[in-house]
């Protein structure tokens, strides 16, 4: 009987022991999984030629290669990918996503953004880089948290915005009846209204043929884009009204954000920094070559009369509702602190 009992003992004994074999395996020996790697998508405009997705390319590299046991920038340039709006809504849904585009698009969720980056506000980028610093600047960024978005940086110039057309244009009168390519965005259009212009939204993948079909006279875009894109091809006639400043908006979702470790947010931070330090000051140097290559190409330049532009922007300023009352006021405020320092 005693026997009967020992080796049922010993059978149950067995048979836990080998559970744990099996669970301990399951733990150990089928060995612990490494945490997934995150992929994470960033979206742009630009196209392979131009500074910023340069830049970015290289910026991503940095990235991918610090943190390449656990997380990965995927780079899609040329619009492959949504951009612009539909950019936006991929980092305030959630997605696991980098949106590189117009501050403006930041404005749709943020209004005052757009007064910020509003027409004929500033005369060098140092202005624009300091104004960034701003404590008023800073509150934006701690509104766009409040609605998803969190702002990685607001420091990829890309250079002052100039008309790209068949005929020189030189007063606010010129540009009358003439369409001419904008962002779909309330500022852009608002601005090359009060220019004289038509202004008509295009996705910029389609303006090359869109000016060809004139479906579009023109369009308004950076020395950098107007050569990296080639668009200088159907258009020779560059008038410089420098009416905005080309500046991306580099903006994650504030969930996926908060999701990543501290190690892997110090990283994306640190190269998206000192990437915007040096695309600047490419785009300082390349705006000078770029205009003598557009030269070299045929392309003609000329000056405008900057105090009929600058008279006929002043109302776009009292068109924006959702505007914070006095933000223009507080802009301006900051911009004298910062020219008289």
């Amino acid at each position: 009987m005693k026997k009967g009992i020992l080796k049922v003992l010993m059978l149950v004994l067995s048979i836990f022991l080998i559970g744990c074999g099996g669970d301990k395996e399951k733990k150990d020996g089928g060995q612990t999984k490494a945490p997934e790697k995150k992929i994470i998508k960033m979206s742009m405009k630009f196209v392979d030629d131009e500074q910023t997705a340069k830049t970015l390319h290289e910026v991503a590299n940095k990235i991918n290669e610090r943190l390449k046991d656990n997380l990965e920038i995927q780079v899609f340039t040329g619009g492959q990918l949504p951009i612009g709006k539909d950019s936006m809504e991929q980092v305030v849904g959630g997605a696991n996503w980098i949106s590189v585009d117009g501050i403006n698009f930041l404005g749709d969720y943020i209004p005052d953004y757009n007064a910020v980056v509003g027409p004929m506000l500033y005369n060098t980028f140092d202005e624009y880089l300091a104004m960034t610093k701003s404590d008023l600047v800073k509150n934006l960024n701690t509104e766009a948290e409040k609605k998803g978005i969190k702002v990685l940086s607001l420091d990829y110039l890309f250079g002052f915005r100039s008309m790209l057309t068949e005929k020189e244009i030189k007063t606010p009168e010129d540009l009358k009846g003439l369409k001419i390519r904008v962002p779909n965005s309330q500022l852009y259009m608002l601005t090359l209204e009060a220019m004289g212009a038509n202004p008509t939204p295009l996705p910029f993948t389609e303006v090359y043929s869109g000016i060809q079909q004139k479906v579009v006279d023109g369009l308004e875009g950076s020395l950098m884009t107007i050569y990296g894109t080639k668009i200088y091809e159907v258009r020779k006639q560059v008038s410089l009204t420098n009416h905005l400043l080309g500046v991306s908006a580099i903006t994650i979702s504030n969930k996926v954000w908060n999701e990543l470790t501290d190690d892997q947010r110090k990283v994306i931070e640190e190269e998206i920094y000192n990437g915007g330090i040096y695309n600047t000051s490419e785009t300082v140097k390349l705006e000078k070559e770029y205009q003598k290559k557009l030269e070299e190409l045929g392309v003609k330049f000329n000056e405008v009369d900057s105090v009929a532009f600058n008279k006929a922007i002043e109302k776009i300023y009292s068109q924006f509702p959702k505007w914070t009352p006095g933000i223009y006021d507080q802009i301006i405020v900051e911009l004298n602190k910062i020219r008289n320092k």
